[in-house]
């Protein structure tokens, strides 16, 4: 019995991490802090290279993983209905 207790809590604290883990992926701060570093990475890489305005053209990466983050529902739904549940 008491075995049985102790993977009782063992699956409870899997699923507590797996949750957070979850949450942390699907969390506004993450993906806010993601942007910033690859814009800023974007930036100084422009900036280095010479490329002329850096700090607008950082942008376009920067944009580019943002729109990545964006669950577009209407593709989700395209998918679901009629390439998932064939």
């Amino acid at each position: 019995m008491e075995d049985l207790r102790q993977e009782i809590e063992a699956i409870k604290e899997r699923n507590k991490r797996v949750e957070a883990d979850k949450a942390w992926e699907t969390s506004t701060f993450r993906k806010v802090s993601i942007v910033l570093v690859t814009y800023c990475l974007a930036t100084l890489l422009m900036w280095v290279i010479g490329v002329d305005k850096p700090y607008i053209s950082a942008l376009i990466p920067t944009l580019g993983f943002f729109l990545s983050t964006l669950s577009l529902g209407f593709l989700k739904q395209f998918w679901k209905t009629r390439i998932y549940d064939k």
